[in-house]
């Protein structure tokens, strides 16, 4: 007996089969238990799950797929979880940026090689929420993501300790001397005090809040902590509401539009997010084809105000956020400078969805008119040491520091930093400006967080918290201070920053945009003929990486993954 017609779906492609394919592509799928009447055309949906014990900040997922199961069962859809390699900030070595491409690629491949009318992006720990983001928008299905959430809040002693922020803050006192190795061990379980993403406004909750800013979840997907049941009832309507994406035929590129990406940079500023929501951005709307620039980062969003007094810009956290009213607050703050028309994941327009979104703790979420922190949002710099661009987080950094001529103390590589920071004879002091090289994309490879270096104890004794410190490598979002991240072009592809010596004297005028490096024309070209490139890696990942990936101003993606195809594949497996 054939399979009832019903609308022509993309998973009828396969289900909706008389004779030898549609036996194939039917009966594997009942040896789950499925009846045959759930391939009669309703929808199918993928559940894209990045769940692993590797990744504890994604360890919540299995139940939250089953909630999101609920809703499109009750939806009339046809749930189908499968999984995708998992991304742990903490734990993947040398850097979970080096696999946000790969994993963009897997997601893509999984989604257009199977029967799916429509997606469900679980995402949470920090680089799931852009892989998945890319690899689902360059096959353009009607897709809609869920976060995991933030973990609790974190408290040692009656104090309240912020993931990343804390581990730096700690370690610090510690080569200060002012913190034993034993408390500092004892803080670790209680800074992560529950599953969920870092509970500060680092990357995982800057990505979570850009994916509700962009329209491409629920309200109030950016803060609902992991383990709240308000969660898992966020998920149960996520999976109602992909169901009915698909009958919409509402797919990616309708939600993500030129807008939507500068509505998501202006709340980055007012949230004070972290500087990799720049490259993920830009590599997302480079899928879609959108034309967004690094520059657009400073022009849009860089005078915007900060208004969540959150970690590591301030002392609040995730959970705190939350239960002020979360990014719909902050949107609803901001809403003079978004597009209120842009359409979001739920059928609605942002403005609908966020008219009469509440504050109920004004120390936490400030007025527009009474911000937090002013022209706190990301400044994009340049100049003859970072021709493409720089990046810097006003609203982390020393006021102090923000216009400042120093000497540059120079490390080649982050085995050199590591090598020689901790030296009584390092010759360095507050003035000075730390330099460290070759840690971009191609450099590390795959552009670690290792830009926030860690200050010499010698310096840290005498009280000085904060130095400039320059790289091409990026910063965790939880971190915070005066790093100017994604110098560009880097310096293993040979941008001036390979060039740079101890000794030399760099200007970093962020009022005015400009980052100099004070050795003449003549000099460097003298320097630059004696530069060696790094040797690169050999074979597998790192190769393909390294051959292939665009700078930092650019987004890191992979030249040969700009842009997307098409959702369709004409030939059977069999």
């Amino acid at each position: 007996m054939g399979s009832p017609k019903q609308p022509n779906r993309r998973s009828q492609d396969w289900f909706g089969r008389e004779g030898k394919q549609g036996f194939y592509y039917r009966s594997w799928l009942k040896s789950l238990g499925l009846p045959h009447d759930v391939f009669d055309g309703r929808p199918v949906i993928g559940i894209c799950n990045t769940w692993s014990e590797l990744t504890p900040c994604n360890a919540s997922f299995r139940e939250l797929a089953e909630h999101v199961k609920r809703g499109v069962w009750e939806a009339g859809g046809l749930p189908v979880e499968f999984p995708v390699m998992s991304l742990g900030e903490t734990q993947v070595k040398p850097t979970a940026m080096l696999f946000r491409n790969l994993v963009s690629m897997d997601v893509e491949e999984s989604i257009r090689a199977n029967p799916l009318d429509g997606v469900v992006l679980l995402m949470g720990c920090d680089k799931t929420t852009p892989s998945l983001l890319m690899g689902a928008a360059s096959v353009d299905l009607p897709t809609i993501g869920l976060s995991g959430g933030p973990s609790l809040s974190g408290n040692w002693r009656g104090n309240p300790v912020g993931s990343g922020t804390g581990v730096i803050e700690m370690s610090e006192m510690v080569r200060a001397g002012d913190l034993s190795q034993q408390e500092f061990v004892e803080a670790e379980a209680s800074m992560q005090r529950s599953k969920g993403s870092c509970m500060t406004m680092g990357t995982a909750s800057t990505m979570a809040s850009m994916v509700e800013a962009l329209g491409m979840s629920l309200p109030e997907n950016a803060a609902i902590p992991a383990v709240d049941s308000r969660r898992f009832r966020l998920a149960h309507l996520t999976g109602r509401r992909i169901v009915e994406m698909v009958k919409e035929d509402q797919v990616m590129s309708s939600i993500l539009t030129r807008s939507a990406f500068e509505n998501a940079i202006k709340a980055n500023a007012a949230i004070g997010g972290s500087t990799n929501a720049v490259m993920h951005l830009l590599a997302l709307a480079a899928r879609l084809g959108v034309k967004l620039e690094l520059e657009d980062w400073d022009r849009l969003g860089s005078r915007l105000p900060c208004l969540v007094n959150l970690k590591p810009s301030g002392k609040y956290l995730m959970e705190d956020f939350y239960y002020a009213g979360g990014l719909p607050a902050v949107l609803r703050e901001i809403a003079p400078h978004l597009d209120l028309d842009a359409i979001t994941a739920n059928g609605r327009t942002l403005g609908e969805n966020v008219a009469d979104a509440p504050c109920w703790n004004r120390d936490v979420i400030r007025p527009l008119d009474q911000p937090f922190k002013p022209e706190a949002g990301i400044a994009v710099i340049r100049g003859n040491l970072a021709p493409n661009g720089a990046v810097i987080k006003p609203s982390a950094a020393s006021p102090h520091l923000l216009q400042h001529r120093g000497r540059a103390v120079v490390f080649e590589s982050i085995e050199d930093l590591k090598a020689r920071i901790d030296d009584e004879a390092l010759d360095i002091d507050e003035t000075c400006i730390m330099v460290l090289k070759n840690c971009g994309p191609r450099g590390y490879p795959g552009m670690a967080e290792v830009g926030n270096m860690p200050l010499p104890p010698k310096l840290l004794k005498r009280g000085i918290t904060d130095l400039i410190r320059i790289s091409d490598a990026r910063m965790s979002g939880t971190a915070y201070g005066t790093v100017v991240l994604h110098t560009s072009p880097e310096a293993a592809a040979g941008g001036t920053l390979a060039l740079v010596q101890n000794g030399d004297f760099i200007e970093l005028d962020v009022p005015n945009r400009r980052l100099h490096l004070d050795v003449d024309d003549v000099e460097l070209e003298r320097r630059r003929a004696l530069w060696v490139a790094p040797p690169a890696p050999t074979r597998g990942w790192a190769r393909l990486y390294v051959d292939h990936v665009q700078q930092a101003h650019l987004g890191a993606d992979l030249d040969i993954l700009v842009g997307g195809s098409s959702h369709s594949v004409t030939r059977d497996s069999h």
